[in-house]
């Protein structure tokens, strides 16, 4: 009887040595928290990689840079063209190639190995799934500058002009349409469009997230690896971006012919889009210190120099910063020897951050040209851009070296 006892005894002390590892296991979980609500609530940028996905492949790619603690945003969008070496096949070719719609691990890390930064979730849209959701939302509104008109009998494609709401099958032919005499330029813009049309109208039907039959609709058309309610989280701080200030930045680079396929080989060996990311990261964390830090400054790019097309290019870098540039041309004259910043912003530590991008040390103020009170619009006949560059001599494509 004795020995029966004490094996009865052992048995219970195992059960309760269980009992109470399991209870500890428990509180640890209990006491972390959830990654989601971590992410929102810490004192970091959110990175979220979005793909549309045509044909096991994606048609775009973009990367929502989001900081809860300003409520400010930036998106880089990157062409699936973008050449280097794969790190995953060990060899150049697209950044696509690598792209699997069961496992996209491999493309989330070529993409963080590109911009230089840590993505911490991940979304993707089939256009199948695109179309739902566009249709569960009520349709996307987008602004279309001109009508489109392509006569294809297989496929005709019309949009009128203005602010054009599209349902999901519209939405699937404005991002799948080629007109033959379309650039990759506008093709990437137009589909840009509608990414952040789909954002803001994300936020702007979330009242969906409270309905749980649609909740459920909504978690089962977006691949992201996360729990619905983990899912909801995260779109539902999205609700509070300003999209209508939001810059959009892509990837650029020289087009070279590599093994018989055209690529985007990035500028500067890929330093430069590293160094737009950086500059995002710093913009969104700092906080509003006035009227200057709540605009988009509209940038003048004067090519003072022989050299032919570096106003284009310049304008392309100084966008990769942020800037919208509105005006492109050639300056008065053509013998420049160094490059001036003109600012009429009224902020001059604007003039001086601008600047600074080029390292121009060479900046002249004037007041801005539309009066107290006037409209600060493009339509404005007095209205000139906040910022103008004139380039001289001593500026090498990227930086001032003599100013």
């Amino acid at each position: 009887m004795r020995t029966r006892r004490d094996g009865a005894g052992f048995v219970l002390l195992i059960l309760i040595a269980v009992l109470f590892a399991g209870a500890v296991v428990f509180t640890l979980t209990s006491l972390k928290q959830d990654p989601i609500e971590e992410a929102i609530s810490g004192d970091r940028v959110i990175n979220t990689l979005f793909v549309l996905e045509a044909e096991e492949k994606p048609l775009a790619t973009y990367v929502l840079m989001y900081y809860p603690g300003t409520r400010k945003a930036a998106v880089f969008n990157v062409p699936g063209e973008v050449g280097r070496i794969l790190r995953s096949i060990d060899r150049v070719d697209r950044i696509d190639r690598v792209y699997a719609p069961n496992r996209i691990g491999p493309y989330e890390q070529e993409i963080e190995n590109l911009l230089g930064l840590e993505l911490n979730f991940s979304c993707v849209f089939t256009t199948g799934a695109l179309v739902r959701l566009v249709d569960l939302l009520e349709g996307v509104d987008i602004f279309i500058p001109g009508p489109v008109a392509v006569y294809d009998p297989a496929n005709p494609v019309f949009f009128p002009s203005g602010l054009v709401r599209l349902d999901g099958d519209k939405a699937r032919s404005w991002l799948s349409y080629q007109p033959p005499d379309e650039d990759e330029g506008e093709a990437a813009s137009r589909r840009q469009r509608f990414f952040l049309g789909l954002i803001r109208r994300l936020g702007q039907r979330k009242d969906i997230f409270a309905n749980p039959a649609l909740a459920g609709i909504f978690h089962g058309l977006i691949k992201t690896g996360m729990d619905q309610q983990a899912q909801l989280r995260i779109f539902g701080d999205f609700a509070g971006i300003d999209m209508d200030r939001i810059p959009i930045q892509s990837v650029g680079g020289t087009r070279k012919e590599v093994s018989g396929q055209t690529l985007l080989i990035p500028y500067y060996d890929g330093s430069q889009i590293k160094e737009f990311v950086r500059y995002a990261l710093t913009a969104l964390t700092r906080q509003s210190e006035g009227a200057g830090d709540e605009r988009v400054f509209t940038v003048e790019v004067l090519n003072g120099t022989g050299t032919t097309g570096l106003a284009g290019r310049t304008a392309e870098l100084l966008r990769g910063f942020g800037y919208d540039v509105i005006s492109i041309g050639n300056a008065a004259r053509n013998d420049y020897e160094s490059t001036q910043v003109i600012d009429r912003s009224g902020f001059r530590e604007v003039g001086a951050a601008f600047a600074g991008v080029i390292r121009c040390g060479n900046i002249s103020f004037e007041p801005p040209a539309y009066g107290e009170g006037a409209e600060m619009i493009l339509q404005n006949p007095e209205y000139k851009a906040d910022l103008t560059l004139i380039i001289g001599r001593d500026f090498d494509g990227r930086y001032v070296t003599g100013g």
